[in-house]
């Protein structure tokens, strides 16, 4: 088997993410057009309709067995779908000129927070509330951290799958028997096994850049949310850091594999890079995770969005679809693998309610500790789409240059 296909967030994709909003609002037909209001919308199309979808985060991994079903269960709705995958700097692009040319050829959009942003910024995407927010009872029941992820979207997407992310360090214990509980202590093990602590860089790993975001909370800097004037400590222990560091890897893989072959005794990681990889047989399924005092999840999620231009009955397709997806029954294919673990964004969606196949990967794979440690320390949300990139390139520029 092979890693779970993930979106990498490059430094140049947002900049390049950013760039197209430059471009203003589309001014084809299909874009130039005002979106349908809730009156425009019916209730079901007058007859099935062909969904088109287009997911630039992964999501599919975790969604598809929930848009499979509800295809199933609504062929009054849904006559058949069809998916395409693509990276979040394409997404702007592929939509505007389908806009433009007045041929919209995407119904929906599974995203993270990254395309979300850019298709905001470049009004390409349709709002969704308070206009349909009556066909979309599910989320009244969110999870408290993926209702501060919802409030990122600017009422332009809607949350499907959320999971706390991270940071945290996965180890060997063969070889790390005492591991690091505080970010001195993580450093020190560093220093003294040169080469033995890694993690890659941040504009292209999940778990390097949650690294990133999540070391001003441990370290007690002055502005979490402020990489420019409010890192100075986190600045400092990177540089630090990288005084033991030969190279950092272009992406996490590189960083499992190397765990698992003795290249690294540490490496950072994330709950669902953890089970995921050992589920896959990357990571031996023994390797061990711990977090660093002074630890908040920064959270992550994934979006629904429907680009402007949208027929009405299309339109009214997929707000089922996306409301369908809520539920709790449908959340529950959420677990998945491990792969956003736990995946749910909703309210009282346990384990128990997944399938038997995700029940006996997380029971195998799983770990124990995870629950009390998310149920028991603060979340806070990425940063913004300037902030980070503003972080990957005096990262770029200053830790990770000539390596």
């Amino acid at each position: 088997m092979t890693m779970r296909w993930r979106t990498a967030l490059t430094a140049g994709g947002i900049s390049a993410l950013l760039a197209l909003t430059a471009c203003g609002a589309p001014t084809g037909p299909a874009g130039g057009a005002a979106p349908a209001g809730a009156g425009q919308v019916p209730a079901k199309p007058a007859q099935p309709v062909t969904l088109d979808i287009l997911d630039v985060a992964g999501n599919l991994q975790l969604t598809q067995p929930m848009i499979d079903d509800f295809v199933a269960k609504n062929p009054d709705i849904v006559s058949k779908v069809t998916t395409e995958k693509a990276t979040a700097p394409e997404m702007a692009g592929k939509i505007k000129a389908q806009q433009d040319a007045g041929r919209l050829g995407i119904d929906l959009v599974l995203t993270g927070t990254d395309g979300l942003s850019a298709g905001t910024e470049q009004g390409l995407l349709t709002p969704l509330l308070p206009d349909f927010k009556d066909r979309l009872s599910g989320m009244d029941n969110y999870l408290e951290p993926a209702a501060a992820m919802q409030k990122l979207a600017d009422n332009q997407g809607v949350v499907v799958t959320y999971y706390p992310s991270g940071p945290l360090i996965e180890y060997a214990p063969d070889r790390v028997p005492n591991p690091p509980t505080t970010a001195d202590q993580l450093l020190a093990y560093a220093q003294a096994h040169p080469g033995k602590v890694g993690y890659a860089r941040p504009a292209n790993s999940g778990p390097g850049r949650t690294f990133l975001m999540g070391l001003p909370y441990i370290l007690g800097d002055s502005n979490p949310k402020d990489p420019v004037n409010g890192w100075a400590k986190t600045w400092a222990y990177l540089a630090a850091l990288d005084k033991t560091i030969a190279s950092y890897p272009s992406g996490t893989t590189d960083t499992m594999k190397g765990l698992a072959n003795g290249t690294y005794d540490i490496i950072m990681s994330t709950t669902g890079w953890d089970i995921n990889a050992r589920a896959l047989g990357t990571v031996p399924a023994n390797y061990k995770v711990g977090t660093l005092d002074g630890f908040t999840w920064v959270t992550d999620a994934h979006y629904a969005a429907i680009p402007k231009g949208e027929t009405p009955d299309k339109e009214a397709a997929v707000l089922a679809l996306i409301n369908f997806m809520l539920t709790p029954e449908q959340q529950a294919k959420a677990y998945d693998t491990g792969y956003f673990y736990p995946g749910p964004a909703i309210k009282g969606v346990t384990l128990a309610m997944a399938p038997k196949a995700s029940q006996d990967t997380i029971a195998q794979f799983g770990r124990p500790e995870y629950d009390p440690l998310i149920a028991g320390h603060p979340t806070a949300t990425p940063l913004a789409t300037k902030d980070i990139v503003a972080a990957f390139d005096r990262w770029d520029r200053e830790i990770g240059t000539g390596q």
